[in-house]
């Protein structure tokens, strides 16, 4: 993000309002939008040299290219480390990335190897995802990686199984109820390891605290309470991106199966079912994003006892700090 740009004048926010919901899905629409993947690591060192202009007084006013190199900093770069995340796993390739592993899941008829190896290729992409855009505060170990990645795929693989085996056995439901159920099977999979995805990947900042700073961006310590606010707020919204996805197109499938797309060859029943998809994802994604602010603001009096009398360099009593709630 441009924010990893060092300089004493704070950058603003957003050219959106950030303090209302639909102010926040316009900003998010910038950050997931898709022609952000073109931006080269010449762009980058252009974005650069113009927030850092802006921040060191030289910029005066913010200009359609400010604006313009903010959205490739903020859609690019992660904000603390200043490093540029690998491209499958920005915000601005998440469409393109979970399309076809999301079109893998939601096929229809999937035996058991098959219902395996597409709950591991999503948790797999998750928790890559997870890992490039966490809060840095505290870097996962390869080992304590691994094992939260195995609990991930294991997490996802035995709710989708047992839901599978749970369905058929149903009794006293109509076949199209049962057929509904089997359609949502997936949707009930991911939501349920995509929380225990996060808080498993993101655990060592529930334990140790994540980096909070005053309105200046100076750090003022770690919280334990920010961090769980920011895992917690991270999964939620995980669960309300996946809903839409998981449940619009399965249940149109279902619905076009009936109708138009009766009798017609499998390859077309594909191609319907990835344009329902990724026009779901495209529509829901902002809207989802959106649900938290990533720049969270919190009094500090909601926080550990030991960080309600830090001041700031003027000796003023700090009230609310601010963090990154990771995405």
């Amino acid at each position: 993000m441009a924010s990893s740009v060092s300089g004493p004048i704070a950058l603003p926010e957003s050219r959106f309002d950030l303090s209302t919901y639909w102010g926040r899905i316009r900003h998010c629409a910038q950050i997931a939008d898709p022609s952000m993947l073109l931006t080269t690591q010449a762009d980058l060192v252009h974005a650069r040299q113009i927030i850092s202009e802006y921040r060191h007084g030289k910029l005066k006013d913010t200009t359609p290219e400010f604006w313009r190199a903010k959205q490739q900093l903020d859609s690019t770069v992660h904000p603390d480390t200043g490093e540029t995340v690998f491209l499958p796993f920005r915000m601005s390739s998440c469409v393109l990335s979970n399309l076809v592993v999301t079109a893998g899941m939601l096929t229809p008829g999937l035996g058991t190897a098959g219902t395996v190896f597409w709950q591991w290729a999503n948790q797999s992409l998750n928790v890559a995802v997870n890992s490039a855009n966490a809060n840095k505060s505290h870097p996962m170990s390869t080992t304590q990686l691994v094992t939260n990645y195995a609990a991930a795929v294991t997490a996802s693989c035995g709710v989708a199984l047992g839901l599978n085996n749970l369905v058929p056995k149903i009794r006293n439901i109509t076949p199209n109820t049962r057929l509904i159920l089997g359609r949502l099977v997936p949707f009930a999979a991911v939501v349920s390891a995509g929380i225990v995805n996060v808080f498993l990947m993101r655990g060592n900042e529930i334990q140790k605290g994540i980096s909070v700073f005053d309105e200046d961006g100076n750090e003022v310590g770690l919280s334990k309470r920010a961090a769980f606010l920011a895992v917690g707020e991270t999964a939620l919204s995980r669960v309300i991106n996946a809903t839409p996805t998981m449940v619009i197109p399965p249940l149109l499938l279902v619905k076009f199966q009936k109708g138009f797309l009766k009798g017609k060859s499998k390859g077309v029943q594909t191609l319907v079912n990835l344009g329902l998809i990724a026009t779901t994802m495209f529509a829901a994604l902002p809207f989802a994003l959106a649900v938290f602010p990533q720049r969270q603001a919190i009094q500090v009096s909601k926080l550990e006892s030991e960080l309600q009398d830090k001041k700031d360099k003027n000796g003023k009593q700090i009230e609310k700090v601010y963090f990154n709630r990771g995405i």
